[in-house]
Formats: C-alpha cells, structure tokens, sequence
C-alpha cells in the first residue's frame, strides 16, 4: 500500500466526515482567512508578508464571491447579490489601502464577520 493510498484511506473512511453544505464551507473559509487577517495584523510590525498574504486570501475569496453573485444563474435576491458585489468593490480598495498603511484591517474583519452571521442565519448584509 503506498503512503498517498494509505493517507487517501484514511481521510475518506472516516465515518466522521460529514458532507457540509455550501454555506457551511463559505462560512469555514471567511471564518479561516479572517482568523489569518486579525492573526497577522496583531504581527504586521514583525511579520509583514503575513499581513500581505492574509490580504491576497481574502481578496481572492471575495473575488471569488464577486464572480459567483455576477453570474446570471445566482439565486441570490438581486439586492443582495449587488451588496456583496460592492462589498468586493470596497474590499478591493480597502485592502490596497492597508498596504499602503493608511488604513487597518478591522474593517474587512468586520465585513467577513457580518458575511458568517449572514451564512449562519443571524442577519449580516441586507
């Protein structure tokens, strides 16, 4: 048995491994990269290219997102669909922004936060 089958059977036998559906694994990876972005903030005096990277996550997230709400087969609400494409708008520019040191993260931590409370039906962008 390889060691690539062995990890394979390990991961996909567990009985414990629950399908999430696509709400839930949105909400793991807002929850993920902005864990990363208040983590690296705390270090950015330190550890800059953490910062930047947590920055390049969390835009590719929401450009993901802004693809997804662009497309004509969304099911979203139109409005909602065009809040969160503002949303990619404003974190696009506001994560420049922290680059450049003339803002701080805690905006977009916020953003990300209402967008999970939204995917866990406890209200969020409307």
């Amino acid at each position: 048995m390889t060691a690539h089958f062995s990890a394979a059977r390990s991961v996909y036998a567990r009985p414990e491994a629950t399908l999430k559906t696509p709400r839930a694994l949105e909400y793991d990876i807002l929850a993920r990269v902005t864990q990363r972005l208040t983590t690296a903030w705390s270090r950015r005096s330190e550890n800059y290219p953490q910062l930047a990277a947590a920055l390049e996550e969390n835009q590719r997230i929401w450009s993901t997102l802004a693809s997804d709400v662009a497309s004509p087969g969304n099911g979203l609400p139109a409005k909602l669909r065009a809040q969160l494409f503002y949303l990619y708008e404003f974190t696009a520019k506001h994560s420049r922004d922290v680059r450049d040191d003339k803002a701080s993260v805690e905006v977009l931590i916020d953003i990300n936060t209402a967008v999970m409370r939204g995917l866990r039906g406890q209200g969020g962008v409307q």
